[in-house]
């Protein structure tokens, strides 16, 4: 397979230098990576959407956020959205298995933070407060930035926005002239560490007021070896990733966009299940894949700019979206071999509205609607006698979840200061049917919360800024009705009784963003109430230990962020660093401990030198302390070393070159030294020694 994977990639390299070298200096020009491009949360001069809804300078939103802009995407090459996200300002990484994943935004993670996908919720009934695999169904090459909102955003989102926000956005449609314009691109990635390799082709077309793409991506990811020279068995998997968009102006004011995303890895091992962990002489299961995981997306926004007594401008967006999470297991030392069927159909509709009121306010309101069914099965085999029975499924079957919310927000600008303000009403109905000796449950929660955020002018660079929040969240799906089995010797019984969670963050501080050095550094506060966490019951259930989830936890967040970045004109060189701390403690009836999966101080250092107009070269490092602040929870967990997690610190280097004005090719270096290392509560070690090289072809 290596051998194999080679050759394809000198293949795609030599095509993509010869149709290069034959368009001589035509073809496009892509970006290259010396520019302050809003690529990171440091380089603030830039527009996002995300915090207000609308688009608007980082520098003037009160909210802390992260921005991932594209150069820096196609920079990581990133196999799933995550891999964006190592050391930027505020977002930690968690990979349980290879092709999966989680973000943790201010100790949270999971369905505690909201993910969106061009403005759709990706969170669903059956997403997990606790690392999960869902995000990784996003194709990180098809999009064209990741934008963070940091702390409570339930003004503008509603429930699950407890930790922030996380928006991954595909490109947008735009073409000049009435002539039918052409683009393409072809894109090979290869790493060494993994024997990978990643293809992506795209194909866009349109004129002025009408364009379309197409794209198509393959992944191939054998076994990872590690610092430690070791190759680590079960942590290849395999994606195939498609999009189609399709954006057209249908009246003057008035755009119509249609979009398509599939996306599947068709069997993916659970390395941790699979491997013998902390505290484990043998693994937990002989036989653990998800097969397939699967995620179907189709979304039409009708965008409005056409002034009215109502409204200036206005996106009214239906979405549908069908998460599959099918399983196959099988015990150590069983001969039950199991199979699940899971699915979860999101249904949504939401309406955005934006209105002036002079020349001081700006009102945002609007309302949203989702409708979740959870659709689930379980069938178990004997291997030996062949003996077939039907089982209680992971969730209950039927289950539905559905929330509607209305809301609005006032932005009020005065001289120097700008004040947001905001409410939002969420109510929802949540039903699941009894059965399989689990209760049914029909809840009806509903929440009044609101924020109010501030940014002072000090200079025409520098602001400080404050926010207060509430956030929101009902128990969902998997909080109410998950049964059985669960990593880690567990067995989950339901719990019919919970209550939703919330939370009340406070942030403050600076953000600068001058034409030579540009950062900010915020600290927050975080208490949160009636939290949600599986706690164990002192059961034993089939040899495990019992664990229910619970309305016993009150969690204190704190912490610092800061990111910055100097750009000195000759030679055109960019220092940069950004570093994240972060701390919890949480009450619960047994007493104080830290609170679960909290990250370490963790970030990066780099220097970006242009040497040209066509080449570049960048040196950085990732950093992460030791984390030894172990909940009860983290102790019993085979993924985290109950001695603590180490800190390391690896070097890394890239070097661009755009051979030809159609070619980009890049090499990039990580973990130089070869280090061995683990993030903190990750489920594998991460990769040694690592060479990936890209080629870009535009046409």
């Amino acid at each position: 397979m290596r051998n194999t994977t080679t050759m394809m990639v000198l293949t795609v390299l030599a095509f993509s230098i010869g149709q290069a070298m034959a368009a001589g200096n035509g073809g496009a020009n892509g970006d290259m990576t010396g520019e302050c491009r809003g690529d990171d949360a440091a380089c603030l001069d830039t527009v996002q959407v995300t915090a207000t809804k609308r688009p608007e300078s980082t520098l003037d939103v009160p909210a802390a956020t992260t921005i991932v802009g594209g150069a820096r995407l196609r920079e990581t090459a990133p196999q799933t959205p995550m891999d964006a996200l190592h050391g930027e300002v505020g977002t930690f990484v968690q990979q349980t298995t290879p092709g999966q994943g989680v973000v943790i935004v201010r100790g949270l993670k999971g369905s505690e933070v909201l993910h969106l996908v061009d403005g759709f919720r990706l969170n669903n009934a059956i997403f997990r407060n606790a690392p999960n695999q869902y995000i990784a169904l996003v194709d990180g090459q098809s999009l064209d930035r990741i934008e963070v909102v940091r702390g409570p955003s339930s003004t503008l989102y509603g429930g699950d926005a407890m930790g922030g926000v996380v928006q991954m956005l595909t490109p947008e449609l735009r073409f000049e002239g009435n002539d039918w314009q052409w683009n393409g691109r072809l894109r090979a990635i290869a790493g060494s560490a993994d024997d990978s390799l990643i293809g992506r082709a795209e194909l866009s077309g349109g004129r002025e007021g009408m364009g379309f793409s197409l794209g198509v991506t393959s992944q191939e990811v054998n076994d990872l070896r590690s610092g430690d020279g070791e190759t680590r068995p079960f942590t290849g998997f395999t994606q195939r990733s498609a999009d189609f968009k399709w954006q057209g102006d249908i009246a003057p004011g008035h755009e119509l966009m249609f979009s398509l995303q599939y996306s599947q890895q068709p069997r993916t091992p659970r390395h941790d299940a699979l491997v013998p962990g902390f505290g484990q002489t043998a693994p937990e299961n002989a036989i653990f894949f998800f097969e397939p995981q699967e995620r179907r997306f189709a979304q039409l926004r009708w965008r409005i700019d056409a002034p009215n007594a109502l409204f200036d401008d206005a996106e009214l967006h239906l979405g549908r979206q069908v998460i599959v999470d099918d399983r196959r297991t099988r015990a150590t030392g069983t001969p039950n071999l199991e199979r699940e069927y899971n699915r979860d159909t999101t249904t949504g509709i939401t309406g955005q509205f934006g209105k002036s009121l002079g020349s001081e306010h700006h009102l945002s309101y609007g309302f949203e609607f989702h409708r979740d069914v959870v659709d689930s099965a379980k069938t178990r085999v004997n291997v030996n006698t062949g003996a077939f029975s039907v089982r209680a499924p992971r969730f209950p079957d039927g289950s539905t979840m559905r929330n509607w919310a209305i809301y609005v927000g006032d932005d009020w600008r005065r001289g120097r200061f700008d004040l947001n303000t905001g409410l939002r009403y969420s109510k929802y109905d949540i039903e699941i049917p009894a059965g399989a000796g689990a209760p049914g449950v029909s809840l009806s929660p509903d929440d009044l919360t609101g924020n109010i955020g501030m940014a002072f002018e000090l200079s025409e660079s520098t602001r400080i800024v404050a926010n207060l929040g509430r956030g929101f969240r009902a128990p969902n799906i998997f909080d109410l009705g998950v049964f059985g089995p669960r990593p880690g010797n567990r067995f989950s019984s339901p719990n019919p009784n919970l209550k939703p969670e919330n939370v009340i963050s406070l942030d403050a501080g600076l953000k600068f963003g001058g034409e030579r050095f540009s950062g900010e550094i915020i600290a927050f506060r975080s208490e949160y109430r009636d939290k949600i966490t599986s706690v164990l019951t002192g059961n034993i259930v089939d040899g495990a230990l019992e664990v229910q989830n619970r309305n016993v936890t009150r969690l204190d967040l704190w912490g610092i962020e800061a990111g910055a970045r100097y750009r000195m004109p000759s030679p055109d060189l960019e220092l940069y660093a950004t570093a994240t701390y972060t701390r919890g403690d949480e009450d619960t009836d047994t007493g104080t401990m830290p609170a679960d999966r909290v990250p370490p101080l963790f970030g990066k250092l780099g220097a970006r030198w242009q040497l040209r107009d066509t080449l570049s070269v960048e040196g950085y490092g990732l950093y992460a302390a030791g984390q030894d602040r172990l909940s009860a929870r983290d102790l019993i967990d085979p993924r985290v070393n109950p001695n603590g997690t180490a800190g390391w610190g690896t070097l890394n280097a890239r070097v661009a070159w755009r051979a030809l004005p159609a070619l980009e090719l890049s090499l990039r270096a990580e973990n130089l030294a070869d280090k061995h290392y683990r993030e903190h509560g990750s489920g594998l070690d991460e990769p040694g020694r690592n060479f990936i090289l890209t080629a870009d072809y535009r046409f």
